[in-house]
């Protein structure tokens, strides 16, 4: 099985990661993406800012291995802050459906301490299934 690292055109590249990977049979695994740019610059320093970037951040690396946000059937989220989810519920809706649309694919959210980047609020990784061909 052969694999492809998915980076998306114009994204400073990650450094001891993939941002996006690419099987031969079509499963694509997108490391965690958090709330910055593709300058890797956060321009947002608030929840719902962020977790909108972050979404935009999977699915630019979904169309760049070719599919799209409908290919999504994953993700998982780790926030730091439980309360502020909670709270901003129709915010978070709202600003899910601007990228997502109304696809809704398997979901969990998990509550930790800390992220890896000190300004970053929220953490979402996703898995997409395309055809074998990209698309």
């Amino acid at each position: 099985m052969t694999h492809k690292i998915i980076q998306p055109e114009g994204w400073a590249p990650a450094k001891g990661y993939a941002n996006g990977m690419l099987t031969s049979d079509g499963i694509l695994h997108i490391g965690g993406q958090i709330g910055w740019g593709p300058d890797q610059v956060f321009r947002a320093h608030d929840f719902i800012g962020q977790m909108r970037q972050a979404l935009k951040n999977i699915a630019t690396i979904v169309e760049a291995a070719g599919g799209t946000t409908s290919d999504v059937t994953r993700l998982t989220w780790f926030v730091t802050d439980k309360h502020e989810y909670l709270a901003r519920q129709p915010e978070v809706g709202a600003a899910y459906r601007e990228i997502f649309g109304r696809h809704f694919p398997a979901m969990s959210v998990l509550v930790v301490a800390d992220l890896i980047e000190n300004e970053a609020v929220v953490e979402i990784e996703a898995t997409a299934h395309l055809t074998p061909d990209g698309g």
